[in-house]
């Protein structure tokens, strides 16, 4: 039996790098190609390594001065929207949290129902159209505001917090106000946390909604603009004829449009990983 148990920690590693190494893989072979010459990967000779190194494939997006345009407004939804949906999920969270709170249980219902039966489309476009927010920004934050997912999870983790610490906040002298926001949510900094990255990367990636509610081109995300370079490229090269793979130019634009997103996890890997214990805390 104690042989089993140290070979499970070997078999476990082994286990685990061997999955994190089939999700690397295809990764590292996107970054390879975009920095390869486009008739090598044609031929198939790039794996994990460039073949013929080059910076074409970046000069070729990164030279159009609208991708610039599109990055900045897609930074500008990121922060903006982040910051307004910690903000309402985390006071709505709070507020839920409270078992006193007369009606609370029909509010947390309600909000389970729209993870089950989420809005169709016609009826949010038509919603968004209603209140005079087609083309533009505000369309790609307020519909989705909060997010009923994190809204659960704020809740727990809220309700783990000790009664105990908002009872002595209010012996001091704090309302509940005051109590929400000097003594609750420094401490909730895990869950605000992971929460924030989650509204992040959905903002980051907002395609869908940029596409419905927005017509003006200087409006558009950073994913509309580089899809909108996939698809001239396209067109452009079976134009002119040339032998050239626009494969390059394609893992290039994926590469932009992931990376900045992956550079904020080591950032917050201290909190992120305390807040996906979301409920370990006991009262």
């Amino acid at each position: 039996m104690n042989k089993k148990r140290s070979l499970y920690p070997a078999f476990n590693a082994i286990l685990l790098v061997g999955i994190s190494l089939l999700m690397l893989i295809p990764f590292l072979n996107i970054l390879a190609g975009s920095f390869s010459n486009g008739q090598a990967i044609l031929q198939g000779k790039v794996t994990i390594f460039p073949v013929q190194f080059t910076l074409d494939n970046y000069v070729a997006v990164l030279k159009n001065a609208a991708i610039w345009k599109a990055f900045a407004v897609t930074v500008w939804i990121t922060v903006c929207g982040t910051f307004m949906s910690l903000l309402f999920t985390s006071t709505m969270g709070y507020s839920l949290s409270k078992s006193h709170l007369k009606g609370r249980n029909i509010m947390i219902i309600m909000v389970i129902i729209t993870m089950i039966f989420p809005a169709p489309l016609i009826p949010t476009y038509l919603v968004v159209k209603g209140y005079g927010m087609l083309d533009s920004l505000s369309a790609l934050i307020i519909p989705g505001l909060v997010s009923a997912f994190n809204l659960v999870i704020m809740i727990s983790f809220f309700k783990g917090i000790p009664d105990a610490l908002s009872e002595a906040a209010t012996i001091d002298g704090c309302d509940e106000f005051r109590t929400f926001w000097k003594i609750i949510l420094p401490v909730s900094l895990p869950s605000l946390t992971t929460v924030g990255l989650f509204y992040a990367v959905g903002y980051w990636n907002s395609y869908m909604s940029a596409i419905m509610y927005l017509r003006n081109p200087n409006l558009y995300t950073l994913q509309v603009k580089l899809r909108q370079l996939i698809v001239e490229s396209d067109a452009g090269s079976s134009a002119s004829g040339m032998l050239m793979s626009i494969e390059g130019i394609k893992m290039a634009t994926i590469i932009i449009a992931t990376v900045p997103i992956l550079l904020i996890y080591p950032l917050i890997q201290k909190h992120f990983i305390q807040g996906a214990m979301i409920g370990s805390v006991k009262g």
